[in-house]
């Protein structure tokens, strides 16, 4: 790295402290010197940093994106009749809640929806996507090929974003070196190895969901639902449906506008008092025995209602059910019959290479 390109590097970022945009080109570029490894480690940190207090646009969402997709995923194609469908939350939310969109995607797999997630550690809360799924047994340090596979075979997989088998140029060096959010979290969070063209994303503040939303749509999907939830009387938000408070959300669909609605848990006969409950258990190895629980059935109160409704939330945007209250109903009967264990069961099986290993992980979690 030279002394004029990090003279050059740090023009951007004097620019982003004072608040001015950059375009979708000098995004991309500005990403491609990073993992390139072009510039200082440090210079690399305060361009997140600067971006992020900014405020990013859909530009430099999309110029961050092209950038990681291009240049650092590992692509594949999962050959299947059904459209693949990706759920996520990009995390740096306020509120803290159970990795409720690993539930709400097991319980989809298990109605058929083939669920290609691509997910991350644990950055500002107690577990992540991977970390939950490497818990229960899930071989998070696996091949793209085997993701794939995963999805083909048991309508699920997770491809790790912190993996050099999934990103093999720097995003897990990147990732790895901060503890806190940045803009990087929701277009990395997009450049998902098989491209689904379905998804639902949580974003972590409510101002977030119209420019991601047009950035879904300028990156090719064609059905999406961008979402915030929030607690009442609070100020504190989630990136996640709530079920303790309004959910704010925009959805794609097709070459049509993008069109805004809200959700009343309340109105759906899903609302809890109080957010407790949601809440994470303050370390991994509990809080994976009580998710173990709660895709068995054994749990009938506010995490049930939170699954269910983030569910169903994917049973529509997929176009499997006629609403949400339907969307809702067939998650319910998923968890309640048992099937959702079972896809569970499946997923631990088919992304692994000794499953025998992994269900015993899996089972251990529910002596």
């Amino acid at each position: 790295m030279s002394q004029q390109a990090n003279q050059e590097f740090g023009k951007i970022i004097t620019s982003l402290i004072a608040k001015k945009n950059l375009t979708r080109a000098e995004t991309k570029k500005a990403l491609i010197a990073i993992l390139n490894n072009k510039v200082t480690e440090m210079h690399q940190g305060a361009f997140l940093a600067a971006l992020t207090s900014k405020s990013e646009t859909k530009d430099e969402v999309a110029g961050i994106w092209e950038a990681v997709y291009e240049l650092d995923t590992t692509k594949v194609h999962i050959d299947i009749s059904s459209d693949i469908v990706d759920n996520c939350g990009t995390g740096m939310d306020t509120f803290k809640t159970f990795n409720i969109s690993t539930a709400a995607s097991i319980v989809a797999a298990a109605g058929s929806i083939p669920m290609a997630r691509h997910g991350a550690r644990a950055i500002t809360s107690v577990c992540g996507t991977v970390d939950m799924a490497e818990a229960l047994g899930i071989d998070v340090d696996c091949s793209a090929e085997v993701v794939a596979n995963s999805v083909k075979t048991a309508n699920l997989g997770l491809f790790n974003g912190m993996s050099p088998k999934i990103h093999p140029r720097a995003l897990g060096r990147i990732l790895s070196q901060i503890n806190f959010g940045t803009t990087l979290n929701i277009a990395a969070s997009l450049a998902n190895p098989a491209l689904p063209s379905t998804g639902v994303r949580g974003v972590y503040a409510k101002e977030m969901i119209t420019p991601v939303a047009d950035v879904m749509k300028e990156i090719g999907y064609r059905s999406a639902i961008v979402l915030h939830g929030t607690l009442d009387d609070s100020d504190k938000g989630m990136d996640e449906a709530s079920v303790c408070g309004t959910t704010y959300c925009a959805k794609i669909d097709g070459d049509k506008p993008v069109e805004t609605f809200t959700i009343d848990p309340g109105k759906l006969g899903l609302k809890g008092a109080t957010a407790d409950d949601i809440a994470p258990e303050p370390d991994i190895k509990s809080e994976a025995r009580r998710f173990a629980a709660l895709m068995a059935n054994q749990e009938q109160g506010l995490r049930k209602n939170a699954v269910i409704l983030n569910a169903g939330l994917i049973f529509l945007a997929a176009g499997k059910a006629g609403d949400l209250d339907d969307g809702i109903e067939q998650s319910a009967k998923l968890l309640e019959s048992g099937k959702a264990f079972a896809a569970m069961e499946n997923w631990v099986q088919a992304q692994t290479s000794d499953p025998e290993k992994g269900l015993k992980t899996l089972y251990k979690l529910m002596d």
